[in-house]
Order: structure tokens, then C-alpha cells, then sequence
């Protein structure tokens, strides 16, 4: 008789899915790893890359839309109050700051678009897409709109699992997102809250090199965590139940030893964190290590497949 110790180890799973659709909302800090862990997710779980939604691409998709797809338009225009046909300096989002601060970026605009008169005329369309690909700021209502107008006209995602990559980062946008999924019936799985502290955030976030990447903007990025994105996982607490709430430790190092060395293994430190993550999700500790490897070897796979391409 085969023992249950021997069942186990005769049982490979490479692959798991969800149970039912929803949403599965990852929020952290700046540098703490949201998108290696939604990519690792998205491999393991079965989810789309596409299924994969962080800010940036849905305001890259929601300019792009804007401009190719007249659905996306028309529901972007009616519902929501921004179009290619709307001028900056005379819509709903019109104010003293935002007219300033659309000037002062004239040359930069107009070189880009390759056209004149964009001081009396630039459309929110404009403004979205300049905003997007120089990495500033867009009004806070657009920010709370396109989450929704992308879920909304992406009618599949209301019947498949997705992750919400770094949002919401406020109250506001938490509660708004909270009214969002529940008019279009849309559960929320889990939130995976990701926590580094203050001193591991600079130091990844200075490796990365980024031009922007100075003390002061680093240590405002915090403050801005502590002081909104901290409070916006409180009131999701508040809202779905602390069970619905994973806090999940995103520095846990690996080293090894090279060249009489220790060194970091950031394949496994990643592989560590999406492990709590799973944990966190429900996925059974017996095939962690199964799904895990799995997703390692995939990994490496398409690293390749780039080098090579």
C-alpha cells in the first residue's frame, strides 16, 4: 500500500487556477516589487498578461483607444467626460493650476505633436497622451475614470480573474473603485499588500538608476505611501473584512555564496514573495513548490527566447 507521504510526492502540479472571477488588488510602496509579483501571478495562476493591469498601461491603452476605437471613445466621452474634441482650458477639469501648468509645458507639446496654436486648443486626449509618455501627472478624476472605463469596456475581464496592479493609492479612490466593482457585480479576491520599509525602498530604488530616483523624490514617495496608500488599505480593511487583507513581507532575501561572496539571488528572493503571496491567496503549501518551480523554469524560458530574439 502506497503510503500518504508517497501520493504526495507522485502528484506534480505546475499550473493552478481560480476558483471564480474577480479581482485580485496588489498595493505597496513604490520599488516593493508589484510587478514581479503580478507577473509571477499572472504565470502561475493562469491569468492573461493582458489580465495584468497596472496604471501605466491603462493610461497608455486609454489614450490609444481614445484615438482607434470609437466604442472606447464614445463610453470615455459620455460617461466619463473626456475627449479628443474637449480643449483643456474649457472642460469640467478646467482650473487656475491645471491651465498653468499645461502652458508652462507649450514647447515640449507642441514640438511633440508637431503643431501650433496648442496654447488656446490641447484636448484632454492630448494633455492624457503628453502626461503618459513624459511621466507627469494626470487630474485625479481621470486616474479614477480610465481604471473604470478599461474594466468597463473590457466586458470579458467581468467573467475571468485580474490583477489591479498599484491602485488605488487614496481613500477616494479606494471607496470609488469599491462602488465601481460592485455596480458591475466584480469581487474582490484578495488585497496582497506588499510592505518593505522606508530604507529598502531607497536602496532598490537607487539601483534601478532612474534620473528621478533622488533622495527627496524617494523619501516624498514614502510619505505619500504612509500618508494615502497605508489609510486606502484601512478602509478596503473596513470595507471587505480584514480577511479579505494580506500583508506580505516583499524583502526576503536569498543569498548565496560566489567568488567566496554572499550575494543576492533575486530569482528566489522574488520566488519568496510570491510564495507568501499564494499562501495568502489559499494555494496549499503541498504544491507551492511544484508551481513555483514551474513558473521559475517559464521564466527562464522567456528570458531566453528575448535574448535570442
Amino acid at each position: 500500500m502506497i503510503s500518504s507521504s508517497e501520493l504526495i510526492s507522485c502528484i506534480r502540479v505546475d499550473k493552478i487556477s481560480m476558483r471564480h472571477p474577480g479581482v485580485v488588488i496588489l498595493t505597496g510602496p513604490s520599488s516593493c516589487g508589484k510587478g514581479e509579483v503580478a507577473s509571477a501571478l499572472c504565470r502561475v495562476m493562469s491569468i492573461a498578461p493582458s489580465d495584468h493591469l497596472s496604471m501605466g498601461e491603462i493610461l497608455r491603452s486609454a489614450f490609444q483607444n481614445a484615438k482607434s476605437d470609437p466604442s472606447y471613445a464614445n463610453l470615455l466621452a459620455e460617461r466619463y467626460k473626456i475627449s479628443a474634441t474637449a480643449n483643456i482650458f474649457e472642460c469640467v477639469d478646467t482650473s487656475e493650476d491645471l491651465t498653468r501648468k499645461v502652458k508652462n509645458y507649450l514647447p515640449q507639446l507642441e514640438n511633440y505633436f508637431a503643431r501650433s496654436g496648442m496654447d488656446t486648443f490641447t484636448s484632454q486626449v492630448e494633455w492624457l497622451e503628453f502626461c503618459t509618455m513624459n511621466g507627469l501627472l494626470v487630474p485625479n478624476r481621470w486616474t479614477q475614470n480610465f481604471i473604470a472605463a478599461h474594466i468597463e469596456h473590457s466586458a470579458d475581464l467581468r467573467h475571468r480573474p485580474f490583477i489591479l496592479d498599484g491602485y488605488p493609492r487614496t481613500v477616494a479612490a479606494a471607496k470609488h473603485l469599491l462602488e465601481f466593482l460592485r455596480r458591475l457585480n466584480i469581487p474582490v479576491i484578495k488585497v496582497l499588500h506588499l510592505s518593505i520599509s522606508r530604507q529598502e525602498m531607497i536602496q532598490r530604488a537607487t539601483h534601478r538608476g532612474r534620473a528621478d530616483d533622488d533622495e527627496a523624490s524617494l523619501l516624498s514617495r514614502f510619505q505619500f505611501y504612509i500618508e494615502n496608500v497605508q489609510p486606502s488599505v484601512d478602509y478596503l480593511k473596513m470595507e471587505l473584512g480584514s480577511d479579505s487583507i494580506v500583508l506580505i513581507d516583499a524583502h526576503q532575501p536569498v543569498y548565496v555564496e560566489r567568488n567566496g561572496q554572499k550575494v543576492l539571488a533575486l530569482k528566489e528572493s522574488i520566488a519568496n514573495v510570491v510564495s507568501a503571496a499564494l499562501r495568502g491567496l489559499g494555494v496549499p503549501r503541498v504544491i507551492l513548490k511544484d508551481v513555483l518551480a514551474a513558473s521559475m523554469n517559464m521564466d527562464d524560458t522567456h528570458r531566453s527566447e528575448s535574448l535570442n530574439n
